[in-house]
């Protein structure tokens, strides 16, 4: 009976440092290397008007400066009526990143309650001037009580 048990022992073990070996030679995939980089906007297509309550769509175009830039989604800050808006993209860290053309923008969006506030003013992130200053598309949109006709 203890050889048997010994010998089941034994087994056990060496199934055991058999997946060890086996699972640490595999690639892990857990050490994708990337940062988060804003990136300016382009464009931006929002209402002239909103209706507290209602809720709207707000859409940001922007361009995609390589293939190793992908929305990640966006760094909104609000303070009183204003909100700032910037769109954050992942960037992957790897040797084959493709530049990509300046005519090819992506547009994503975004949704906004419009609440009880006379108006609301949205500063969109442009980039920042050979100074470093950050530079904004800034738009103020009215609340008001009804659709405008």
């Amino acid at each position: 009976m203890k050889k048997k048990s010994f010998m089941r022992k034994v087994s056990i073990l060496l199934i055991i440092l058999t997946a060890s070996i086996f699972l640490g030679c595999v690639e892990d995939d857990d050490n994708i290397s990337f940062f988060y980089e804003l990136v300016p906007v382009e464009s931006v297509d929002i209402p002239e008007a909103f209706v507290t309550g209602k809720t709207y769509k707000i859409k940001t175009s922007f361009f995609r400066p390589t293939t190793c830039h992908t929305f990640s989604g966006y760094d909104y800050r609000r303070s009183e009526n204003k909100r700032t808006v910037s769109v954050v993209n992942i960037v992957f860290n790897e040797r084959a990143c493709d530049t990509l053309p300046k005519n090819d923008t992506t547009t994503v969006s975004f949704d906004f309650i419009a609440g009880r506030e006379k108006s609301y003013i949205f500063e969109f992130w442009q980039g920042e001037d050979a100074a470093g200053k950050n530079q904004f598309l800034t738009v103020e949109v009215p609340v008001v009580q009804e659709e405008p006709n």
